[in-house]
């Protein structure tokens, strides 16, 4: 078994350490594009070329499935890389998990806040998805300046300066956050915490990594067996170039899960 994620950068060792997690025995090939990131300036157009490059790449070494593991690709590109690849490859976008939260803020009067990209925040996409998943609960929408890029870079100081910054754009006493970024899930505690008020409950958080990590095996017919034995290989590249994890993943505890298997050799595309 072997399955492809693609992202912009490292927002894709949440979702690939899920399957890790539930598939010790898959292969895994991550694809990235450090070339062409951060992905939230650019025109739709171009997002969706790129996205459709870097899964071409990782479509190359005959994965099972591939995840499109960026909001961003998949709002703007996986219409297009599903045309490209589909039928013969199966392809997974990525949904921030609104729908679940906002079950669970209604049912409790709480509140809902979704931490996206600032180019996310307030787009038709979004504001399209809390119109039909939102079931009735308040939902703030929380712009996160420089956050993905703080996660890319792997630095302490500026990861803490733009969570603050987003938390301080939070409603006190949040119930549910939803992180609408791949990369917010490596930073999820520090999240949690910088928008708990003092003495107060924290927030749940929703992330996305689960879902995808099961709705691959669904769309392969397999099951979990995360008792399986870990013998998945993993293959990294880097805007079609056979690379290896970048020093920054190795501060993720997804980062470092993954670095312990070897990394395939292979042609760049």
């Amino acid at each position: 078994m072997k399955i492809a994620l693609m992202d912009s950068g490292i927002g894709l060792l949440a979702p690939a350490a899920a399957v890790r997690r539930a598939r010790p025995d898959a292969d895994l090939v991550l694809s990235s594009d450090p070339d062409g990131m951060p992905y939230g300036p650019r025109e739709p157009e171009d997002i969706a070329a790129r996205a459709l490059a870097c899964s071409r790449a990782a479509a190359g070494y005959g994965p099972d499935a591939l995840v499109i593991a960026c909001n961003t690709a998949s709002v703007h590109g996986l219409t297009l890389v599903r045309g490209a690849l589909e039928p013969a490859l199966p392809v997974i976008g990525t949904v921030p998990a609104l729908k679940p939260a906002a079950a669970s803020a209604a049912a409790s009067g709480g509140t809902v806040a979704v931490w996206a990209t600032p180019a996310t925040t307030g787009s038709p996409y979004q504001r399209g998805l809390i119109a039909e998943f939102g079931n009735g609960a308040e939902v703030a929408e929380v712009p996160c300046h420089g956050l993905a890029e703080a996660v890319e870079s792997g630095d302490e100081e500026l990861i803490g300066r733009a969570v603050d910054a987003a938390a301080a754009l939070t409603p006190r006493g949040v119930s549910d956050v939803v992180l609408g970024c791949t990369h917010f899930e490596l930073v999820g505690t520090r999240i949690r915490n910088a928008v708990t008020c003092a003495g107060g409950t924290p927030p749940a958080l929703y992330g996305s990594a689960g879902a995808i990590a099961a709705q691959v095996l669904r769309r392969i017919g397999a099951e979990p067996a995360p008792d399986a034995e870990p013998t998945g290989g993993l293959t990294v590249l880097h805007s079609g170039r056979t690379a290896e994890l970048p020093p920054a993943a190795l501060r993720y505890a997804e980062g470092r899960l993954l670095a312990s298997a070897g990394v395939a050799a292979g042609s760049s595309c």
